[in-house]
C-alpha cells in the first residue's frame, strides 16, 4: 500500500534526523493513515478507503 491518502492526497514528507552532535541523516515523515470500510447503499457494496 502506498503512503498516499485517497481523500486528501497527502503524501509522505522528507526531512532529516538531527543527532545531539548535529549530524543530519535523511528520514521520511509518513502520513497517519487508517483503512476504513464504508457501505455504499445505492450499489449495495462495501468500499475500502485509506484516509
Amino acid at each position: 500500500m502506498s503512503k498516499i491518502c485517497q481523500i486528501t492526497g497527502k503524501k509522505a514528507m522528507g526531512g532529516c534526523n538531527v543527532s545531539h552532535s548535529k549530524r543530519h541523516t535523511k528520514r521520511t515523515f509518513d502520513v497517519n493513515l487508517f483503512r476504513r470500510k464504508f457501505y455504499w447503499v445505492e450499489r449495495d457494496v462495501w468500499i475500502e478507503l485509506s484516509s
